[in-house]
């Protein structure tokens, strides 16, 4: 029973899209276990490019089944909208499955979203305004309204007339925002209701005897372990866990179950947002890197900062998740630098720290400690192994696994399906 968990090992947009994609290639399932559409994938196949934020990567194979699993959120709007994206790209999606168990994200989520961020002022944590937070926030106060509820009238008006109560004394009363009527929302709803209704699954069945039938799963997580509303930055984080953990908690199947876990690195880092970002380059190298790499969020669209590869940070990933391998991608992006660094600690005044710390105080505190190494200018674009890649990236990958503690599985030289090495086999 082959299951592999993909994770962000950095702040996100590390490009699991792609590695989602290519490992989906031998996978019977692909599993999303968390997050929501403030996430989002792109996947180049020859030269189409799709963009992809709730269904799963693996929807562009045919033969694949795709799962939206109970740990995500769901705007039912938005998950209608890629649907139709997709349909009009030739893509058939009557194998996505989606868990009676995701909540959904409603109007007065998005809006408080809104009014709760811009009352922050200055301390504003850079939140996408979609409703995520507020919708975990309702599912661990045990207010939330399920898929399951959803589809059933009777028992949707009931939560919806019960919520609605709270929330729109809390927008008037409190942020001075206006409230929403009933009525609106139910016609709203119980319409996507209607067009998601097929999807419906319970999923964790689906999983377990897939695996139980020596079937590949790929669980696919969103965001970033550096993210992790436990092991994150906190509070500069999202609501819920992309560390490998929560694909157990997120698609419903015990820890022993889950073979292998991959985290996906940029040969760099990068980070949207506020907070400390101890290898940032606020300097020409840093714009050099997000042009080269076009560093735009695929939801946001928002320019994302960019510095070094730090070696701190993959070490806490693979700690924190149990990582049994590295997916390095973005390589390409460094062809050319003559001069190339690896963040190996942080020096704070004559201390030197190896290890993330938890406080942020102390994070913004702290200078990178880099290791230097020569680049190389060859076009590594068409490497499809290890051994085709010159001299000087061989070293570069060589180093980071040494300094992580985790061996490297895959290495993308470029945003095709194509252009991707094996080098250790996950399925």
């Amino acid at each position: 029973m082959p299951s592999v968990v993909l994770i962000g090992a950095q702040w996100g947009d590390e490009g699991k899209g792609k590695v989602t994609d290519f490992l989906a290639q031998k996978a019977d399932i692909v599993v999303r276990y968390q997050g929501g559409n403030n996430a989002g994938h792109t996947v180049v196949v020859n030269d189409d490019e799709f963009k992809l934020h709730l269904i799963p990567s693996g929807i562009l194979y045919p033969d694949k089944v795709c799962i939206i699993g109970n740990g995500v959120v769901i705007d039912p709007a938005v998950l209608i909208r890629e649907l139709e994206y997709l349909a009009g790209r030739g893509i058939n999606t009557d194998n996505l499955r989606i868990s009676e168990r995701a909540h959904i994200i409603m109007p007065y989520h998005k809006k408080l979203d809104e009014v709760i961020e811009e009352s922050k002022g200055d301390a504003k944590i850079g939140t996408t305004k979609r409703g995520i937070g507020p919708a975990y926030m309702d599912k661990a106060g045990r207010v939330g309204i399920r898929f399951v509820d959803l589809l059933d009238r009777d028992e949707f008006m009931a939560l919806l007339e019960r919520n609605l109560k709270d929330k729109n004394d809390l927008l008037t009363k409190v942020y001075g925002a206006e409230g929403f009527e009933k009525d609106t929302i139910a016609e709203e709803y119980l319409g996507y209701a209607e067009r998601l209704r097929k999807y419906a699954a319970d999923t964790s069945i689906i999983i377990h005897d897939a695996l139980k039938a020596g079937k590949n799963v790929l669980f696919e997580g969103a965001q970033g372990t550096l993210l992790d509303l436990d092991h994150g930055t906190y509070p500069y984080v999202t609501s819920s866990h992309p560390i490998a953990g929560a694909a157990c908690i997120g698609a419903g199947l015990g820890p022993t179950e889950i073979n292998k876990v991959v985290g996906v690195v940029k040969a760099y880092t990068t980070r949207v947002g506020a907070g400390p970002f101890p290898t940032e380059l606020d300097d020409e190298t840093g714009a050099h890197l997000r042009d080269r790499g076009h560093e735009f969020g695929t939801t946001t669209g928002r320019p994302r900062r960019c510095g070094w590869f730090d070696a701190v940070i993959t070490r806490y990933a693979v700690r924190v998740s149990g990582l049994s391998g590295l997916a390095v991608t973005k390589l390409d992006v460094l062809t050319g630098m003559e001069t190339l660094k690896i963040c190996t600690g942080y020096r704070r005044g004559s201390q030197i720290i190896r290890d993330f710390p938890a406080s942020l105080k102390v994070l913004a505190e702290c200078e990178p400690v880099y290791e230097e190494m020569p680049g190389w200018k060859e076009d590594i674009s068409t490497a499809r192994k290890f051994t085709d890649l010159p001299p000087a990236a061989q070293n570069y990958l060589n180093r980071i696994s040494e300094l992580s503690g985790a061996s490297i599985s895959i290495i993308g030289v470029g945003t095709r399906r194509s252009q991707t090495i094996v080098k250790e086999t996950l399925f």
